[in-house]
């Protein structure tokens, strides 16, 4: 099957998010779990070759300040994948380097090469919509190249 700029259809429109990521993403050792809500509006632009996804966070699961974040993803027709950012007011000013990937399906798989904590990183996002109703994300790091992945947040996503 290949890509198309209605790969992220699924996720169009107001959501209530439950999160699940580990207290401190960049540390390998950590396995300290915490969850959170958010909400989040994805709404398209640029003609539908993109989505804007504006997520809110009212009471994060570490005490700290409410916080917000965006995330940018754009289709490129040429070679046929997507390109997905980020950004939050906890980090104001930096837009991350964008995950680059495509669905395969109802499964897609989103990576970039970064620096996290000052550590060379492979970053994966994994989407899947198998039940478009209830589509989940996840973000995983690699320290090894690719050969090991530690899933470090989760999103459960449903209509509200």
């Amino acid at each position: 099957m290949s890509s198309s700029q209605h790969d992220f259809d699924f996720v169009l429109g107001r959501w209530s998010v439950r999160n699940r990521k580990l207290v401190d993403v960049t540390d390998p050792d950590c396995d300290e779990w915490v969850e959170f809500d958010a909400t989040s509006v994805v709404a398209p632009v640029l003609g539908g070759i993109g989505h804007v996804d504006q997520m809110s966070v009212p009471t994060p699961a570490d005490s700290a300040p409410p916080f917000e974040a965006i995330t940018l993803r754009l289709f490129d027709p040429t070679d046929g994948t997507w390109r997905i950012w980020w950004s939050s007011t906890r980090a104001p000013g930096v837009l991350d380097t964008p995950v680059v990937g495509r669905f395969d399906g109802t499964h897609g798989v989103f990576e970039a090469v970064d620096t996290v904590a000052g550590r060379p990183t492979l970053v994966r996002f994994d989407w899947f919509a198998e039940d478009p109703d209830l589509p989940r994300w996840q973000q995983s790091f690699s320290y090894d190249g690719g050969t090991t992945w530690a899933l470090n947040w989760q999103m459960f996503f449903h209509r509200g």
